[in-house]
């Protein structure tokens, strides 16, 4: 009885942290557009990759949150045309 007990709250426990509840958290970025074909109040928003019209609740846009916070450094090497040999050195021509 007792091991009934604790599995059926488990799985309750399971169903209440899958609730609509825990959906709300959804981070709903605007899409970057020209053209609006949503309808009066709402804009192209994403919602997991998905385009579709609606209200976003972030100020970025999902371009910007996924960009990486700082640029790549550009590192420039100077290369010779020749190798860089002494006179008499072996191997140089």
């Amino acid at each position: 009885m007792r091991i009934l007990t604790t599995i059926s709250t488990g799985i309750a426990l399971a169903m209440l942290s899958t609730t609509p509840a825990a959906a709300g958290d959804a981070k709903i970025y605007a899409v970057p557009s020209h053209e609006n074909f949503c309808p009066a109040g709402l804009q192209p928003v994403t919602i997991s990759g998905v385009i579709c019209c609606g209200v976003p609740n972030q100020q970025a846009t999902y371009h910007q949150v996924m960009q990486h916070p700082t640029p790549k450094k550009k590192v420039h090497k100077h290369y010779s045309a020749r190798a860089h040999c002494p006179v008499g050195t072996k191997g140089c021509s």
